[in-house]
């Protein structure tokens, strides 16, 4: 099993190349589903996550080609997809698959949508939460669908096809928004959803669709309201940079108090997170190519902040948040209002010397002098990302262990942050 090596001191100067957003290129390619015609996605990038759906999606008939280099690209660079589901071959999205990656579970909307029946294992994925599929599955009942729980699968059955629907979340579920959305794509009728994701990923999935025929008003707010098409046609579509990668290398940045030029980066994906970092003293500078992050040597000042869905402070930063603020002046108070279970980072950051307690869903960080390079492991995905950050500033060598959660949603993330003068590399085993 990889693991990946940092020396801490070094300060990050350069530029960093902002990938495709993994949150939602995986929805994207499950669109995929809905259209006999061919679905081409640009900017997708090399992820864990991305193979494994690709697996997934091949085993319910969709042909996946992935176009070559062009000129002057490099072995990394984003790729272009063209995904083809000419024939559902098979409605069974089974355990083995399904289990490895959660997003994967969304194959169920799409398939009842176009085959009037589906059967999909419960997910798995990262041991964040409990994330019940309950959402999921009220919203396709709510379009018409006969749901049964039998042997871990989730059997799904509309014969006649789904009708629209009022589909009403009582709370806001990016997972649900997008199953509920792809399959009110095709349903007779109107369906309105409320309190719906306003994630910008749902919007880039809603505008895709709408590319591919769907009629979609409301894009960018909680309420959606679809008429039904009979089918959808292919599309070519650019998946949009990716804000959580863009927000995790500029707290790296600001941890380091380094200059990095965050490419193709787009300030209005992440406000929030970006006032955050502004309050705790890191410039930023939005210009046409991107997000310019730096710090000039000022201490870090102490922040306290929730995670909210969008537009507020998303989940997906707060362990690098929280790493950027074991070495603030002060201490800072990090609630988290999403996930029960977010804070596994918290006991290996404290290996490495950051000073943190615990009181429910708040983190209090008390800012220390210095962090010491130590062995840690990684959790999660976006645990094992505030590891990398909190050994880019500790003193001496941190190994991270079990690396594979890092590899399903950041691009080359030591060739990035290579190239920017840190020392960090790979240990394959």
């Amino acid at each position: 099993m990889d693991r990946i090596k940092v020396i801490g001191g070094s300060r990050l100067e350069g530029t960093i190349p902002i990938s495709g957003a993994k949150n939602a290129t995986l929805p994207l390619m499950i669109a995929s589903l809905l259209t006999s015609g061919t679905l081409t996605l640009e900017n997708v990038p090399q992820l864990a996550d991305v193979v494994q759906l690709g697996r997934i999606l091949g085993n319910h008939g969709v042909d996946l080609a992935i176009a070559g280099k062009r000129p002057g690209q490099s072995d990394g660079h984003s790729q272009t997809f063209r995904l083809t589901a000419h024939e559902i071959v098979d409605t069974l999205a089974p355990y083995e698959m399904v289990s490895r990656m959660r997003a994967s579970f969304w194959v169920l909307g799409p398939l009842v949508a176009r085959m009037g029946e589906a059967k999909v294992s419960l997910p798995g994925g990262c041991a964040i939460g409990t994330r019940p599929v309950d959402l999921h599955l009220d919203a396709l009942r709510a379009l018409g669908a006969e749901i049964e729980l039998e042997g871990g699968y989730v059997i799904a059955n509309a014969p006649s096809g789904l009708t629209g629907g009022r589909i009403t979340f009582p709370k806001v579920s990016v997972g649900a928004t997008h199953n509920a959305l792809m399959a009110a794509t095709l349903a007779k009728g109107e369906t309105i959803i409320e309190n719906a994701a306003r994630e910008p990923e749902v919007g880039d999935v809603a505008e895709c669709l709408v590319k591919m025929g769907a009629r979609i008003e409301g894009i960018g707010t909680s309420t959606l309201n679809i008429q039904g098409v009979d089918e959808l046609k292919g599309a070519v579509h650019s998946v949009l940079p990716d804000r959580i990668e863009t927000g995790t290398y500029a707290m790296a940045v600001a941890a380091t108090g380094g200059d990095v030029m965050l490419d193709n980066a787009r300030a209005d994906l992440l406000e929030a997170a970006l006032d955050v970092l502004r309050e705790a003293g890191v410039e930023i500078t939005v210009t046409n190519s991107g997000i310019r992050v730096s710090r000039n040597g000022a201490g870090l000042k102490p922040i306290n902040v929730e995670t909210q869905p969008f537009p507020g402070f998303p989940t997906d930063l707060q362990a690098q948040l929280m790493a950027l603020m074991t070495i603030a002046d002060g201490t800072s108070n990090i609630r988290e209002t999403i996930f029960e279970n977010r804070f596994m980072h918290v006991q290996e950051l404290a290996r490495l010397g950051a000073e943190i307690d615990l009181d429910g869903d708040l983190a209090r960080v008390s800012g220390v002098r210095k962090l010491h390079g130590a062995q840690v492991m990684a959790t999660d995905l976006r645990a094992s990302v505030s590891l990398v950050i909190a050994g880019l500033v500790a003193e001496g060598e941190t190994v991270i262990n079990r690396v594979y959660h890092l590899d399903r949603g950041f691009e080359r993330i030591e060739e990035k942050l290579g190239r920017c003068g840190a020392q960090i590399e790979r240990l394959s085993s």
